[in-house]
């Protein structure tokens, strides 16, 4: 009356212990194609020339700041409006915002806003924005510059002050 026990590939215990390794082996190699096959995007290639250039992007923050540049910037699906409470420039030059991703160099762009008869500067989006963006505000002659960080989509209106 002896029972004879069921071949080993019938038997749960061989085939976990199988599956441990195996599911090890195929999520490394998931893991490696994942590693290999991204590209890594720098924001900034030259960090020394960056560093050196901070001087001179302080001037131009304190520019801003003597001038009483105050900004009001307003979005839509479509637009970006833009409206100065102080500082306006007397010229009504066209202004460059400049819209930088966090961590993907690839997705940032440059918005040429220009002044309509009511003094409102606009400009038109591609595609409406969200998630975090550093927005940097210039006239043309790069004479001052007003920086900031936002989360987009915002219902209410961004104010810039240097």
């Amino acid at each position: 009356m002896s029972q004879t026990p069921p071949p080993w590939y019938k038997q749960f215990w061989p085939w976990f212990l199988i599956a441990i390794p195996v599911t090890s082996i195929i999520l490394s190699t998931k893991m490696l194609m994942l590693a290999l096959g991204g590209n890594d995007s720098m924001v900034i290639d030259d960090y020394y020339k960056e560093g050196k250039g901070i001087n001179m992007n302080l001037d131009k923050i304190q520019h801003a700041r003597d001038l009483g540049i105050d900004v009001r910037l307003q979005f839509s699906d479509e637009t970006v409006q833009l409206s100065f409470a102080a500082g306006a420039p007397e010229t009504g030059a066209a202004l460059s915002l400049f819209f930088q991703h966090p961590t993907l160099a690839d997705k940032d762009f440059q918005l040429l806003l220009t002044q309509n008869a009511a003094g409102v500067f606009s400009g038109a989006l591609s595609e409406p924005l969200s998630g975090k963006w550093k927005l940097t505000l210039e006239p043309f002659d790069k004479s001052w510059r007003v920086s900031q960080d936002i989360g987009l989509p915002q219902a209410s209106p961004v104010v810039f002050r240097p």
